[in-house]
């Protein structure tokens, strides 16, 4: 994982379902890049298309529930979002989005305190998020190295897929 997670928030409300992260109509594939085309489609018709690399989706209470779908996270990610904050996730979404490799924090601070545009910064190994607009800084709880590592090999698959090949070679 990338030592700081910089970008543009972009904010939405409480219950943010997974229906409204990837509308069930859109998954028409597993690929993360497709999933990303139609992220937040009915939330923001123009939100895929705005979205910069490295962008934070911001988002009050409940953001995941809905549906068990994998395909949310993946949307998220193939959308070029670096990480989400969240005043709280449903488990089965912080879930997934671990074991898909989406870094998520839940700072009920940090979250209310975002503004469409500001400028985040999330240092998950110190548990550390900055809004650089109001000059805020949140404690998170950081991610330990075992999840950091995680998501920089992509997810839960790709980790055990590499540590079998490791260990076969030793």
């Amino acid at each position: 994982m990338e030592k700081l997670l910089m970008g543009r928030a972009w904010v939405f409300g409480d219950d943010v379902d997974t229906d409204l992260i990837i509308p069930a109509r859109r998954l028409v594939s597993g690929d993360e890049s497709v999933l990303g085309r139609y992220c937040m489609e009915d939330a923001d018709p123009e939100f895929a298309a705005r979205v910069s690399p490295g962008d934070i989706i911001v988002a009050g209470e409940n953001f995941g529930c809905g549906s068990s779908r994998e395909h949310a996270p993946l949307a998220i990610r193939g959308a070029g979002c670096s990480c989400v904050i969240a005043s709280s996730f449903a488990r089965i979404f912080f879930r997934n989005a671990i074991n898909t490799g989406l870094p998520i924090f839940e700072c009920p601070e940090a979250a209310a305190s975002a503004r469409e545009g500001d400028e985040i910064e999330v240092d998950p190994a110190a548990g550390v998020i900055v809004n650089r607009r109001s000059g805020g800084t949140y404690p998170v709880a950081p991610f330990p190295p075992f999840l950091q590592e995680l998501v920089r090999r992509g997810g839960l698959a790709p980790y055990v897929r590499e540590e079998l090949a490791r260990r076969r070679q030793a």
